[in-house]
């Protein structure tokens, strides 16, 4: 079983005002620095415990790369330690290490080797290597006529042809097609069951909400909090957003779910309820009845323009479904203070069984970046009860009409 372990990792580079500083640093011993720190991470500790699935987010140059390559030893840190137990397989920079000029073939065998198998073995995994991959006769041609993907095809194939104590992947699984990402990711579900411990950054709020126990964010080279995959997603999307004056804060509730807030507070969430077809507030809904979402809001200053959206999300916090009232076609214009707004969206409740969540965002415009108001997870909580419906399991309730025939 894998282990990692990062203690008090950091990673600065030098910078000289001229070149000739470095120069006269490298000449004139023992004078004083000449240079000054950039520090692109500092003070990261966290621990990956076997069988356990990390993931790391944050935006682009928030440290989440160059972390990865001190943790595979590909970079060395400026302070701090990584300890890695069990034999690891890495995915970094798509196609590292391959020789442009070498095969996909000749290419495998060097891979394989960096990750400490023999010729032997190799020789022995080439044909699941190929049969994975899927590139067909490419696999003896240089890999400077690849595509990114195909490179990606044979990199994935390599570094999981045997299953890794500790398996790390960067970005790389996002480049290639769809087909390719989804049978790489059931792979990585089958070793997660049999045992890996697995460390993934992606962007994919998906991938990390469904394949990760637990995520990290970095902001600015540090980390900045760490927890649930979901409330963490939560934190970073209202993050990303984040303008002056606006709040963003979490709350965790008596049954442990953390609720996320953000925004800027020109418009507040008065109320929000579900109503059944009687228009009762309800808790619990059957597969299938219809339903209405009413909002109610109020204005806390004079708007140019006002938006709301909802999502519905599983207890996983995977999106079900959301839209908004840009998409829909009616945006609210010229909104006074103090004026309250009330909002129906009425559907049929065509989800599976289990708990749910709504997402309430007033913004302007298409989306919250712009001007977000009031960011809110976790505003309803409701259940979907099977009563009357046939068997089915999924999170989308979709009856087909169907007939068979012999002969």
């Amino acid at each position: 079983m894998g282990t990692i372990t990062v203690t008090n990792l950091g990673k600065a580079y030098k910078q000289y005002p001229t070149r000739w500083s470095r120069l006269a640093e490298w000449l004139i011993p023992f004078s004083k620095p000449r240079h000054k720190l950039k520090w692109v991470l500092q003070d990261i500790n966290f621990k990956v415990n076997p069988g356990e699935a990390v993931g790391i987010i944050g935006i682009n140059g928030a440290g989440k790369s160059t972390l990865l390559k001190m943790i595979t030893g590909t970079t060395q840190p400026t302070t701090g330690s990584v300890q890695i137990t069990g034999r690891v397989a890495a995915m970094l920079e798509l196609g590292m290490g391959f020789h442009p000029d070498f095969t996909g073939r000749q290419n495998a065998f060097m891979a394989g080797q960096l990750l400490g198998m023999s010729v032997e073995e190799i020789t022995a995994l080439m044909p699941e290597i190929e049969a994975f991959a899927e590139i067909g006769d490419y696999m003896d041609q240089p890999v400077r006529v690849y595509s990114s993907g195909m490179q990606m095809r044979v990199a994935f194939s390599v570094a999981t042809a045997r299953r890794p104590d500790v398996l790390i992947v960067d970005e790389a699984l996002s480049v290639g097609d769809a087909f390719f990402q989804h049978k790489s990711f059931d792979r990585i579900r089958e070793y997660r069951k049999q045992g890996t411990t697995l460390l993934i950054v992606s962007h994919d709020k998906g991938a990390i909400q469904s394949f990760c126990d637990r995520a990290i964010l970095l902001d600015s080279g540090r980390l900045e909090r760490q927890g649930k995959p979901e409330a963490i997603m939560d934190y970073y999307n209202a993050l990303i957003a984040q303008k002056e004056n606006s709040i963003l804060e979490q709350a965790t509730s008596d049954d442990g779910n953390v609720q996320t807030t953000s925004g800027t507070g020109e418009v507040e969430i008065e109320s929000a309820v579900i109503l059944n077809a009687k228009g009762a507030s309800v808790e619990a809904v059957n597969v299938g009845d219809r339903i209405t979402l009413k909002i109610t809001v109020r204005s806390k200053a004079d708007l140019s323009e006002l938006v709301l959206g909802y999502l519905i999300k599983d207890r996983l916090g995977q999106p079900i479904f959301g839209t908004n009232t840009h998409h829909l076609g009616s945006p609210l214009k010229l909104i006074k203070i103090g004026e309250r707004v009330t909002y129906q969206f009425s559907f049929d409740a065509n989800m599976g069984e289990g708990s749910y969540s709504i997402t309430i965002a007033l913004h302007s415009s298409d989306t919250h970046l712009a001007a977000n108001y009031v960011w809110k997870d976790r505003v309803l909580i409701f259940n979907i009860i099977n009563i009357n419906r046939k068997f089915f399991t999924g999170t989308a309730w979709l009856p087909p009409e169907w007939e068979s025939q012999n002969g």
